[in-house]
């Protein structure tokens, strides 16, 4: 995004505790969803605030005390927080780290919360890209940017029906931020099949 995202739901006094890649998925959350909305939430994220923690790490490194805000907004759950502070959210909310897992983690965790009766579940998939320090070869895995992506998936109701399941094709699309884009242009796409995968663990999204 070239100008700062929005994000009216959350209080004035918490957008200044907000990175931008927070800002970021607070603004597509909000987007979304009403901000009375209480659903039950999935984030998932291959890296989270990595650049945070490397700032932290460096912080250290120069010999200085950590701040207690900057670790706690750190964290792989971080987000997740300032997301239940700002809607006033006390439902369940499930962080997850896929790894090689990629986008399927999050909707195999929103297809279960789903099962297990509640009518919505809101899917949130972040990530932004690694820092040089951290260096992604061999692996296929870091974005060239932020990418953010929120779903609000039900059993029954409006929207794109879809099915989701193994795939029998093996795919090597890297992590999750890389399928992330993929994913993005399928739903807005008159793609009606979409396959991702990364070290045997293969996915099928069909729409219906």
């Amino acid at each position: 995004m070239d100008q700062k995202p929005s994000t009216p739901a959350v209080a004035k006094t918490l957008q200044r505790r907000l990175s931008p890649l927070a800002r970021a998925v607070l603004h597509c959350i909000g987007e979304c969803i009403h901000p009375a909305e209480h659903l039950p939430t999935v984030f998932s994220s291959s890296h989270g605030e990595i650049g945070k923690c490397l700032e932290m790490l460096e912080t250290l490194q120069a010999g200085e005390e950590l701040s207690p805000t900057a670790f706690s907004l750190s964290v792989h759950n971080a987000i997740a927080g300032l997301y239940s502070m700002a809607y006033g959210n006390h439902a369940e909310i499930t962080a997850l780290a896929p790894a090689a897992a990629g986008l399927g983690a999050g909707f195999i965790e929103a297809l279960g919360i789903l099962q297990e009766g509640q009518p919505e579940v809101l899917l949130v998939f972040y990530d932004e890209a690694l820092p040089d320090f951290f260096p992604s070869a061999p692996f296929n895995m870091s974005l060239t940017g932020s990418c953010v992506l929120a779903l609000k998936l039900a059993l029954v109701g409006e929207g794109i029906r879809l099915s989701f399941g193994l795939s029998q094709n093996t795919r090597h699309d890297g992590e999750q931020p890389l399928q992330l884009s993929a994913l993005i242009k399928f739903l807005n796409s008159q793609q009606s099949v979409l396959c991702l995968g990364d070290q045997g663990c293969n996915w099928q999204w069909q729409k219906r």
